[in-house]
């Protein structure tokens, strides 16, 4: 399996993200002072140098003033084509 952050899924995560700061208007070093991380956090995270993950992911929405389930659900959508196959019940992959 390859790593999810070198996936079009973690592509637009990141672009969803991206796009909820710039909408709510701040720059990076505003919602890095709101989240209270360095600047350089919110940086790596929008270009992919560092992973982010399930909370952080919605704190950042949170502090953009944004329903973290709605943008999950929208990136859902984006999504529709599974990568892992499903298991019968007789553990065989299908």
């Amino acid at each position: 399996m390859e790593k999810s952050t070198h996936t079009t899924e973690y592509l637009a995560l990141r672009a969803e993200l991206l796009t909820a700061r710039k909408s709510a208007g701040f720059s990076q070093r505003e919602l890095a002072a709101i989240l209270r991380v360095p600047h350089s956090w919110v940086a790596k995270v929008e270009s992919g140098e560092r992973r982010i993950d399930l909370v952080e992911f919605c704190w950042v929405l949170s502090a953009c003033e944004l329903d973290p389930r709605a943008v999950t659900e929208r990136l859902m959508q984006k999504w529709q084509t599974p990568r892992l196959k499903t298991r019968s019940k007789e553990g065989k992959a299908k």
